[in-house]
């Protein structure tokens, strides 16, 4: 006895790409192109204690709460000048002309990173944050 044929139009196996959910409406409405990341640094739609805060000029506050041992998400956020660490180990990179810098955030205090730390006061970009416990 041989097994049946798959059904026409039965669905495929799902490949997780760890694309953020509704990057599209979110950079539409907020202003913040969110890329990749594992699931555990997602955007807030609040901000409060406890959550990564991100500063931008001309933006409101960014907010990202921030789970499990480890987290990483991708992004594009200009102009970002300063970020109020949490209770975690957090390494931000950012770009600025042809330049990659990256700023550790001390533990639950507020760091000047990008415009906020640069002499020139050039408009940073905030590509990627990296969190673990």
């Amino acid at each position: 006895m041989s097994p049946a044929p798959a059904a026409v139009g039965d669905p495929g196996y799902a490949v997780e790409d760890f694309s953020y959910p509704n990057a599209d409406q979110i950079l539409t409405e907020r202003g913040i192109l969110l890329k990749r990341g594992n699931g555990h640094i997602v955007l807030s739609p609040t901000c409060a204690d406890g959550l990564l805060r991100v500063w931008a000029r001309g933006k409101p506050e960014f907010c990202f709460k921030v789970t499990g041992d480890s987290g990483y998400l991708s992004l594009e956020l200009p102009a970002v000048y300063t970020i109020r660490g949490i209770d975690y180990d957090t390494t931000i990179t950012m770009t600025v002309d042809d330049e990659t810098k990256t700023y550790d955030i001390p533990r639950n205090q507020w760091e000047a990173v990008g415009e906020g730390a640069d002499p020139e006061r050039r408009d940073h970009t905030l590509v990627e944050i990296r969190t673990s416990k």
